[in-house]
């Protein structure tokens, strides 16, 4: 469950992924016209690492840790 603060605000992840030849993945959501790098919050008792990979997971399909660097 999210974690929301008293003045409304919760913590949240951005993620930048690019691959070897410097492109970056940014995403449209359907019905929208906005683009977005994929981003989410970060559940209570959860570290934002492990809210990186799980929205990861949840948006681009994939969580794998051994495929991913952070940086």
């Amino acid at each position: 469950m999210d974690w929301i603060d008293t003045q409304g605000y919760r913590a949240n992840v951005g993620i930048i992924v690019a691959d070897g030849s410097g492109r970056v993945l940014i995403g449209g959501r359907i019905g929208r016209t906005g683009w977005q790098f994929p981003q989410g919050g970060v559940n209570d008792g959860e570290s934002e690492e492990e809210a990186l990979f799980r929205e990861l997971k949840e948006e681009i399909g994939t969580g794998d840790v051994e495929i991913i660097r952070v940086v």
